[in-house]
């Protein structure tokens, strides 16, 4: 009888656990993948965080130096851009500059009508940082002759003072050898402008034999007279910059600054009588 009863309460036993199995079993059924993933993704949330932020630093990362690059080219486009510009500045300069001593010389041409314009170029000078005495390539075969003036389109330059087949020398105005008789534009006064070994250093020149009464003044402008039969007159030689007063008479001297540029030469004008 007790045997019995024992079967009794294991069998109930086991049916109880046997409903509660099927129970959790239904459960799981609904909610097992949730549970499942709950466990996984639980952990898991950090890691996927921490990866997801290091996956747009890496992006950033890499868009940064794709950005720095793309500024690169674009500065690099912009330099090439205003090397053009520049380049284009200075040959606009260099064709306004080469217009207005066409049209100088231009001026000179229809002013000097009895003399023939012989365009030539620098090729040799003396060891000097300025051309007070240089070589031409034009000579006798182009009717270069000795004493023949030499201007550009600014101003007087000098003379030629020796010349070959091929060449000719020629002695600027602010070389020790040079002498012009030379005019005041404002008073008329008759002067002589000559080279001085100090001066030459300077690209001046010095303006001697000035009347004592004569009113010469800094900015004044200095011109040949055309007295002596080598310089036409009225061609520009420069500016007085400076006035030195003395006591005799005819000692006081200005220094001039030419019209020219004696450290920059590269090409001159010869005038030949027709």
């Amino acid at each position: 009888m007790r045997r019995l009863f024992t079967n009794k309460i294991f069998i109930l036993t086991l049916i109880v656990v046997l409903m509660l199995s099927l129970a959790a079993v239904s459960y799981s059924e609904k909610n097992g993948v949730n549970m499942i993933s709950n466990i996984v993704s639980v952990p898991a949330a950090p890691l996927q965080r921490a990866f997801t932020f290091m996956t747009e630093k890496v992006n950033d990362f890499f868009g940064y130096f794709e950005d720095v690059k793309a500024t690169k080219a674009e500065n690099e486009e912009l330099h090439k851009k205003i090397s053009d510009l520049e380049r284009q500045i200075l040959d606009i300069e260099k064709l306004t500059k080469e217009n207005e001593e066409l049209r100088n010389a231009l001026n000179f041409k229809n002013q000097y009508e009895e003399y023939e314009f012989i365009g030539s170029s620098i090729i040799a000078k003396d060891p000097s940082n300025w051309f007070d005495v240089f070589t031409i390539n034009r000579g006798s075969k182009d009717g270069i002759l000795t004493d023949c003036p030499v201007i550009t389109s600014y101003g007087l330059v000098g003379r030629v003072s020796k010349t070959d087949l091929v060449s000719s020398r020629v002695v600027s105005i602010i070389d020790m050898d040079s002498t012009v008789s030379a005019r005041l534009s404002k008073s008329r006064d008759i002067i002589v402008v000559r080279g001085d070994l100090e001066l030459r250093s300077m690209g001046q020149c010095r303006a001697d034999y000035i009347p004592p009464d004569a009113d010469v003044m800094p900015g004044d402008t200095v011109e040949t007279s055309g007295i002596g039969g080598i310089y036409p007159q009225g061609v520009i030689i420069g500016k007085v910059v400076k006035v030195i007063k003395n006591e005799g008479q005819y000692d006081s001297y200005a220094i001039i600054e030419p019209v020219v540029d004696f450290k920059r030469l590269e090409e001159v004008i010869v005038m030949k009588k027709k």
